[in-house]
């Protein structure tokens, strides 16, 4: 994975973190970010991958490491 000397992948792509715990909420706004960036689905589909693939902590770090969080 190809990332900015900031640690994100994706900087450019800006995402507000919905309130509270809730995993498929994250995931859905920062898939609906990249999306909306214009990112290839094959590209969603691997953050999806990697983003599923551990704990709430570990996603919430997977999606800090891919886009710009608010």
């Amino acid at each position: 994975m190809s990332t900015t000397k900031e640690g994100i992948k994706y900087p450019k792509v800006k995402v507000t973190l919905p309130y509270g715990d809730n995993a498929f909420a994250l995931l859905a706004a920062v898939r609906r970010g990249l999306i909306n960036a214009g990112i290839s689905k094959e590209e969603c589909d691997t953050f999806f991958a990697e983003a599923t693939a551990g704990n709430y902590e570990e996603l919430t770090a997977t999606c800090e490491r891919w886009v710009s969080c608010k």
